[in-house]
């Protein structure tokens, strides 16, 4: 099967020639043919499958019949979960429409300026790309006449349930005509996907190509075990300086650590970037042109890129730091291996990280084998899930593992960062009044004047002025007005002993 076997319109043939398309891949095969015909549609497929052509010629052939309803506004409504995926899906709408009279392609997203927006929102135009944040901040302006849409196609659409956009999404679902043809476009098709799917699709025919446990079989996966942070850097610039990496991107779990960790790589002589979601649109937009240009060759970012970076010249991906969720790590991945390309897939595993791997080996049916390099092994041996005592660094040994009834209920978070200092393991930055310290595990808040602390394992009551602070296996009594005792020293001007 060609495209010419889709696709009719010659004009439409001739940019798609003009990409270097050769053979549709299997979504477009099966999804063109029924989205010309018509019917409500909802796919699953992976990224890197082709799918945003398979959903932007059959609606670009649409355009090739005038619009019935008169007036000014977008017959083809797109909307995306990023930025980065809005630019990338407008720039593939302009690329096939170049040879299409009068076929404008408008994008919209939070982070960019609104008088620009305004201005080509005021002229004539077909397509319009939009995340639903900012496009529900221009549709409650009166910007947008949505009167003349007749598809609306919803892309990465399980991305933007997991952003939060399920109220916005059935909102402007809602203000379109209810005679618009529907689309859903997503990795899986379950849940609250599936569910959204029944509220806004009519009769909708079905189309999955790719199961979510897909194994990128043009995708070699790696695995190496680390010790610690230290351990991480080094391992990163041993393999950063693999002559067969052309390009690669590098995953963290904050943005902090994504900024931190291109310092140290610039330091080191790579030349790195970042991006994550605390950059402006245009230091975002400048950054992937960057990579684009081969001026970045390494990509320090967070999952707000998973699913919005389209650079065929990604050779590796690297997860720093494990994601979060298992649809996450096929997304990431999925930046390296586009089109058919081969690419390599590396992640970081300490021992704290061994079941989400484990839930990763079955999510993707594909086995790691961990890998070693000479010189940089990994040195502990325990199981994931024990309990290495001493060792609580949050990249170390088998990591601190806790039962979820004795967790302190205070402002630790078992994900929070744990430093090698003794004073710096609680996540909280929350300003304390003067006087309450902190244990070894949790901060405390003020209790008021005088009043008792709670130590590791209970909590104290007060026993009038002066009250006494218990230390951490057992509490003390006061012994003068202001006297206080406390797990390591005593704080009174006179302290005594028992």
């Amino acid at each position: 099967m060609t495209f010419k076997d889709l696709i009719s319109d010659p004009k439409l043939q001739q940019a798609i020639e003009e990409s270097g398309y050769n053979e549709p891949t299997p979504i477009q095969q099966e999804a063109i043919p029924l989205i010309l015909s018509g019917v409500d549609l909802r796919a699953s497929a992976q990224t890197g499958t082709g799918k945003t052509a398979a959903f932007l010629l059959p609606a670009l052939s649409r355009l090739s019949t005038p619009s019935s309803v008169p007036g000014q506004g977008p017959r083809i409504l797109i909307l995306v979960p990023t930025r980065e995926l809005a630019m990338q899906v407008a720039s593939q709408s302009v690329k096939y429409s170049k040879y299409l009279p009068r076929t404008k392609t408008v994008c919209i997203y939070g982070g960019a300026p609104y008088p620009i927006q305004n201005k080509e929102l005021s002229r004539p135009y077909d397509v319009l790309v939009a995340t639903p944040g900012r496009l529900i901040d221009h549709l409650e302006r009166g910007r947008i006449n949505f009167s003349r849409i007749e598809m609306l196609i919803l892309d990465e659409a399980d991305r933007m349930l997991d952003m939060g956009f399920i109220d916005p999404v059935e909102q402007i679902a809602a203000a379109t005509p209810k005679t618009r043809q529907t689309l859903m476009f997503s990795a899986t098709l379950k849940g609250s996907v599936l569910n959204l799917s029944k509220r806004l699709l009519n009769q909708p025919q079905e189309v999955s190509v790719a199961a979510e446990h897909a194994k990128h079989e043009n995708i070699e996966q790696h695995v190496y075990i680390v010790d610690n942070l230290d351990h991480k850097c080094r391992l990163l610039d041993h393999l950063l300086k693999d002559s067969t990496l052309n390009q690669a991107v590098v995953f963290t779990s904050t943005k902090r650590q994504a900024d931190q960790l291109v310092d140290k790589l610039l330091d080191l002589g790579h030349e790195a970037a970042a991006l994550h979601g605390d950059m402006n649109q245009r230091q975002r937009t400048r950054t992937i042109m960057q990579m684009r240009r081969h001026e970045v060759r390494i990509l320090i970012a967070t999952d707000v890129a998973a699913r919005g970076i389209d650079v065929q010249t990604i050779t590796h991906v690297i997860n720093f730091d494990l994601p979060m969720g298992l649809e996450d790590y096929v997304h990431r991945i999925g930046r390296t291996g586009r089109a058919g390309a081969k690419g390599i897939a590396i992640s970081f595993v300490a021992g704290k990280d061994m079941s989400v791997l484990r839930r990763i080996e079955q999510f993707t049916g594909h086995k790691m084998i961990p890998q070693v390099v000479a010189g940089l092994e990994p040195t502990f041996k325990a199981k994931p899930t024990s309990h290495v005592p001493g060792n609580r660094s949050r990249f170390g040994g088998g990591g601190y593992k806790q039962n979820r009834n004795e967790r302190p209920r205070g402002e630790y978070s078992p994900r929070g960062n744990y430093s090698a200092s003794r004073g710096d393991r609680s996540r909280s930055d929350s300003p304390r009044s003067e006087g309450p310290r902190t244990d070894r595990f949790r901060s405390e808040t003020p209790r008021g004047e005088g009043a008792a602390r709670s130590d590791r394992f209970r909590s104290e009551t007060p026993r009038g002025e002066g009250t006494a602070r218990s230390d951490r296996f057992r509490s003390e009594h006061s012994r003068g007005e202001g006297a206080r005792t406390g797990r390591f020293h005593h704080r009174s001007a006179k302290p005594t002993r028992d």
